[in-house]
């Protein structure tokens, strides 16, 4: 098993010297986590956790989803589209994966004994993995359809995620805000590597057959 000591205490170290002059940012975090957690609507926390938990499923069914109706309509662009989205939502976990190990904040409710939530969790808190595959899953659907009524619904329903996290006291703020750069980062760079993977003047030129 791989030992994350050293790179968790690098990353601890990174961050003790962030928060010592980021205090008044760690003060508006927890504030409007409070803010938002104490004036929610308890009878709203069971939605609240269902749209949480949709997270996962809708995050690995789009890329199946895609490249299933590209294979169907014999569509390339929309497989592309697919693979694309694939990789966006691996990376997505396991980036989110060594983010939490290294960095591996407490939960909200585990420093805040006023923070009140829903359920325990198991994992650290920086960054939100459901907000991140949510975004990843949303950004993969606008950048293939382009349509604003895929578009805004995707984004409302990522948005959402992120929402209900600090509705549930599960997250802070800045851990919904970094699972969503996280998300939609992923597919941008994953689209950025298999345009330069696929670029023409990267194919190889086959010879001519000239002067043979």
């Amino acid at each position: 098993m791989y030992n994350w000591k050293p790179l968790q205490r690098g990353f601890f170290l990174l961050w003790s010297v962030f928060m010592t002059f980021q205090a008044p940012a760690q003060n508006a975090d927890i504030d409007l986590l409070r803010n938002i957690n104490e004036n929610r609507n308890p009878a709203n926390d069971r939605g609240m956790y269902f749209l949480t938990q949709t997270a996962d499923p809708v995050a690995i069914a789009t890329p199946i989803v895609l490249i299933g109706a590209g294979f169907l309509t014999k569509d390339p662009e929309l497989k592309k589209n697919g693979f694309i989205s694939a990789v966006s939502v691996f990376g997505t976990y396991s980036v989110g994966y060594i983010l939490k190990k290294a960095v591996n904040r407490p939960r909200p409710y585990e420093r805040y004994p006023f923070i009140q939530h829903y359920r325990i969790e198991n994992d650290a808190s920086f960054p939100s993995g459901s907000t991140a595959v949510a975004f990843s899953a949303a950004t993969s659907l606008a950048m293939t359809f382009k349509k604003w009524y895929v578009i805004a619904p995707a984004y409302a329903w990522a948005a959402g995620v992120g929402y209900s996290r600090m509705h549930l006291g599960a997250h802070y703020p800045t851990d919904v805000l970094a699972g969503a750069v996280l998300g939609t980062g992923s597919v941008f760079v994953t689209r950025k590597l298999n345009n330069w993977i696929n670029r023409p003047d990267r194919k190889k030129k086959v010879p001519s057959g000239k002067g043979l």
